[in-house]
C-alpha cells in the first residue's frame, strides 16, 4: 500500500472564543496546497481512499486534493487523524483499509511527524511536516507494527 501523508495547509488564527476544530484554511494555504497536490498528480498519485480527520482545515485539505488528483468517493473522517491522536491509533485506522492500493490521510502535527516516523520504524526519527507537506510511506505489511519504505517528501517550497 501506498501511504501518503499530507499535513493540512495554512490556517487561519482562531477567533477570539472561537473553535479550534472549525479553522479553515486560508487563500494561501489552498494555494500552496494546489502546487503540492498538482506536482503529486504529475508523479501519479492517484488515492483510492481518503481518510481525515474531522478538523475543518484537515477536511477542507482532503476536499482539495480530492479535487486536484481527481478522486471521486467520498471522504472517510477519523478521529484517529485528530491532533491529539497517536501514531499507534492512526495505524489502527490504516490497518482497517489494508486492501486499498494507495491511502492519502489528511491532518495535524505533532501526529503526522510522529505518524512517519512510526511507520518507518524510527520513532527517534526527527521528520519535519511543513504545512501542506506530503510525504509518502509504502507499507506491505499490516501487522501490529508498521515496517514502511520512505519513497518521497513534498513540501510547498520544493514544488
Amino acid at each position: 500500500m501506498q501511504i501518503y501523508v499530507l499535513r493540512h495547509g495554512i490556517a487561519e488564527d482562531a477567533k477570539p472564543g472561537g473553535s479550534d476544530a472549525e479553522r479553515k484554511l486560508t487563500d494561501e494555504g489552498k494555494e500552496k496546497l494546489r502546487r503540492v497536490l498538482k506536482r503529486a498528480r504529475d508523479a501519479g498519485v492517484s488515492p483510492s481512499l481518503i481518510v481525515t480527520s474531522p478538523l475543518v482545515r484537515a477536511v477542507e485539505t482532503a476536499e482539495l486534493a480530492a479535487v486536484v488528483l481527481g478522486y471521486k468517493d467520498k471522504l472517510l473522517r477519523t478521529k484517529a487523524l485528530e491532533p491529539g491522536a497517536t501514531p499507534e491509533q492512526a495505524w489502527d485506522e490504516i490497518r482497517t483499509h489494508k486492501d486499498e492500493t494507495e491511502l492519502l490521510l489528511a491532518g495535524h502535527e505533532p501526529l503526522f511527524s510522529q505518524l512517519a516516523a512510526y511507520l518507518l520504524r524510527s520513532p527517534g526519527l526527527q521528520v519535519d511536516m511543513k504545512k501542506g507537506a506530503l510525504v509518502r510511506i509504502d507499507v506491505d505489511n499490516f501487522g501490529a507494527e508498521p515496517r514502511g519504505v520512505l519513497k518521497w517528501m513534498l513540501t510547498p517550497r520544493v514544488v
